[in-house]
Protein backbone atom coordinates (compact mmCIF):
# COMPACT_ATOMS: atom_id res chain seq x y z
CA UNK A 1 0.00 0.00 0.00
CA UNK A 2 1.53 3.06 -1.15
CA UNK A 3 1.33 6.57 1.07
CA UNK A 4 -0.42 8.59 -1.93
CA UNK A 5 -3.31 5.28 -1.90
CA UNK A 6 -3.61 5.86 1.79
CA UNK A 7 -3.76 9.92 2.04
CA UNK A 8 -6.59 9.48 -0.48
CA UNK A 9 -8.48 6.83 1.62
CA UNK A 10 -7.77 8.99 4.53
CA UNK A 11 -9.13 11.76 2.60
CA UNK A 12 -12.39 10.20 1.70
CA UNK A 13 -12.85 9.05 5.26
CA UNK A 14 -12.37 12.75 6.40
CA UNK A 15 -14.77 13.82 3.65
CA UNK A 16 -17.41 11.22 4.79
CA UNK A 17 -17.08 11.91 8.33
CA UNK A 18 -17.63 15.63 7.38
CA UNK A 19 -20.42 15.92 5.23
CA UNK A 20 -23.00 13.27 7.09
CA UNK A 21 -24.17 13.40 10.57
CA UNK A 22 -23.51 9.70 10.81
CA UNK A 23 -21.29 7.57 9.76
CA UNK A 24 -20.79 3.79 10.04
CA UNK A 25 -17.58 2.30 8.82
CA UNK A 26 -18.78 -1.36 8.92
CA UNK A 27 -18.14 -4.74 7.05
CA UNK A 28 -21.55 -4.94 4.13
CA UNK A 29 -24.18 -2.56 4.27
CA UNK A 30 -26.55 -1.72 6.24
CA UNK A 31 -29.28 -3.64 4.59
CA UNK A 32 -26.66 -6.59 4.34
CA UNK A 33 -23.84 -6.37 6.85
CA UNK A 34 -21.59 -9.15 6.48
CA UNK A 35 -19.78 -9.40 10.28
CA UNK A 36 -22.11 -9.59 13.10
CA UNK A 37 -21.04 -6.79 15.05
CA UNK A 38 -21.70 -4.52 12.04
CA UNK A 39 -24.75 -6.09 11.87
CA UNK A 40 -25.73 -4.81 15.91
CA UNK A 41 -24.59 -1.49 15.34
CA UNK A 42 -26.89 -1.09 12.02
CA UNK A 43 -29.54 -2.97 14.18
CA UNK A 44 -29.15 -0.09 16.89
CA UNK A 45 -29.31 3.09 14.48
CA UNK A 46 -31.94 1.14 12.64
CA UNK A 47 -34.23 0.89 15.76
CA UNK A 48 -33.62 4.39 16.70
CA UNK A 49 -34.31 5.60 13.19
CA UNK A 50 -31.00 7.55 12.31
CA UNK A 51 -30.52 8.14 9.01
CA UNK A 52 -26.51 7.50 8.48
CA UNK A 53 -24.40 7.03 5.49
CA UNK A 54 -22.96 3.49 5.67
CA UNK A 55 -19.68 2.92 3.90
CA UNK A 56 -18.74 -0.92 3.05
CA UNK A 57 -15.07 -1.39 4.18
CA UNK A 58 -14.93 -4.43 2.38
CA UNK A 59 -15.13 -2.57 -1.05
CA UNK A 60 -11.69 -1.01 -0.71
CA UNK A 61 -8.56 -2.92 1.15
CA UNK A 62 -6.99 0.87 1.46
CA UNK A 63 -9.87 2.52 3.34
CA UNK A 64 -10.36 -0.66 5.45
CA UNK A 65 -6.73 -0.24 6.73
CA UNK A 66 -7.18 3.53 7.14
CA UNK A 67 -10.21 4.02 9.20
CA UNK A 68 -8.32 1.86 11.44
CA UNK A 69 -5.65 4.67 11.47
CA UNK A 70 -7.98 7.60 11.30
CA UNK A 71 -9.42 6.24 14.82
CA UNK A 72 -6.57 5.01 15.85
CA UNK A 73 -9.21 2.48 16.88
CA UNK A 74 -8.23 -1.66 15.85
CA UNK A 75 -11.86 -2.65 14.79
CA UNK A 76 -14.55 -1.96 12.29
CA UNK A 77 -17.31 -1.16 13.00
CA UNK A 78 -16.77 2.67 13.47
CA UNK A 79 -19.21 5.03 14.55
CA UNK A 80 -18.78 9.19 13.74
CA UNK A 81 -21.35 11.74 14.86
CA UNK A 82 -21.12 14.79 13.69
CA UNK A 83 -17.63 14.38 12.95
CA UNK A 84 -16.88 12.72 16.66
CA UNK A 85 -15.67 9.32 16.65
CA UNK A 86 -17.99 7.28 19.23
CA UNK A 87 -16.48 3.98 19.47
CA UNK A 88 -17.01 0.34 18.32
CA UNK A 89 -19.59 -2.53 18.74
CA UNK A 90 -19.20 -3.01 22.23
CA UNK A 91 -19.38 0.63 23.37
CA UNK A 92 -22.32 1.52 21.44
CA UNK A 93 -24.40 -1.47 22.91
CA UNK A 94 -23.53 -0.26 25.76
CA UNK A 95 -24.30 3.19 25.16
CA UNK A 96 -27.64 2.40 23.73
CA UNK A 97 -28.63 0.50 26.77
CA UNK A 98 -27.91 2.79 29.54
CA UNK A 99 -29.83 5.83 27.23
CA UNK A 100 -26.36 7.46 26.63
CA UNK A 101 -26.17 7.11 22.96
CA UNK A 102 -29.80 8.25 22.26
CA UNK A 103 -28.50 11.64 24.98
CA UNK A 104 -25.59 11.71 22.49
CA UNK A 105 -27.53 12.26 19.02
CA UNK A 106 -30.00 14.44 20.78
CA UNK A 107 -26.92 16.52 22.18
CA UNK A 108 -25.49 16.30 18.36
CA UNK A 109 -28.76 17.50 16.80
CA UNK A 110 -29.41 14.07 15.19
CA UNK A 111 -33.34 13.56 14.85
CA UNK A 112 -33.61 9.91 16.29
CA UNK A 113 -36.75 7.98 17.70
CA UNK A 114 -36.16 7.64 21.56
CA UNK A 115 -37.49 4.30 22.81
CA UNK A 116 -37.22 6.15 26.64
CA UNK A 117 -40.51 8.29 25.16
CA UNK A 118 -42.94 5.85 23.65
Amino acid sequence: MSDVTISSAIDRIKQDVEENDVVLFMKGTPNFPQCGFSGQVAKILGFLEVPYKGVNVLEDPELRESVKQYANWPTIPQLYIKGEFVGGCDIIREMFQSGELMDQFKAAGVSIKDPRQS
